[in-house]
């Protein structure tokens, strides 16, 4: 069964990463789509009143990862998947360039339907961000790294005591019944970082050591959204 999930999980991310496969010319435009939509989407979640958790836990966060579109499905077996941006915050308060990642993975037992979530994960300590920035890692079970999820109306001060290294924020159309966003993976896109920073760029070049950066203008916008 171990080594049927672990086929079917490489599969998934496989066809996940078809979607990327455009010429050089097209692929600066989807780049730019994907930070744009993410930029529209922090901003569309920071200002709907039914998140005072995302506001609270973003403002002091160390990271924000955005998915803008993360499809999900299932019958039996399910699975979900969506292309995600990075930020990381330093200790002067400025926020980097984005780098690319993906989120994904694959889910067994009782779950029927299918959905479309923007999601936001605010990341609230270093063993969190250290656990995402170069590596594929598992939410929930990599590291010892712990991942909260806060619902409609939660303001983030009360129950959970910020005991988490992540939060997790999701917004969703569609029905779903099954799994959370436990155990779903989260991995450098490294094709998407090489074309848009250099063929040698890894996510901590990007956002932490900031050695290198993009002209691209929906990346300033993002970076000018940032709390």
């Amino acid at each position: 069964m171990r080594g049927l999930r672990h086929t079917l999980f490489i599969a998934f991310l496989a066809l996940l990463s078809l979607g990327g496969c455009r010429s050089a010319g097209e692929f600066a435009s989807e780049t730019d789509q994907l930070i744009d939509r993410s930029r529209i989407t922090f901003q569309s979640m920071m200002s709907d009143n039914q998140y005072p958790g995302l506001v609270d836990l973003a403002s002091r966060a160390k990271a924000i990862i955005i998915v803008p579109s993360q499809l999900r499905a299932a019958f039996l077996i399910g699975g979900r998947g969506g292309n995600a941006v990075m930020l990381v915050r330093n200790a002067q308060n400025t926020w980097s360039d984005p780098a690319f990642y993906t989120l994904g993975g694959l889910s067994f037992g009782l779950q029927i339907g299918g959905s479309s979530s923007e999601i936001i994960i605010a990341v609230m300590t270093e063993r969190g961000l250290n656990a995402v920035l170069d590596r594929q890692v598992t939410l929930g079970g990599d590291a010892g790294v712990a991942v909260g999820e806060l619902g409609k109306g939660v303001n983030a001060s009360t129950g959970l005591g910020l005991k988490s290294d992540m939060y997790a924020f999701s917004r969703s159309e569609g029905l779903y019944v099954g799994a959370s966003l436990e155990g779903a993976v989260i991995a450098p896109r490294h094709t998407w970082n090489h074309r848009m920073y250099g063929s040698n760029v890894t996510p901590r070049n990007i956002l932490i050591d900031r050695s290198t950066s993009s002209n691209s203008q929906a990346a300033q916008s993002l970076i000018k959204a940032m709390p």
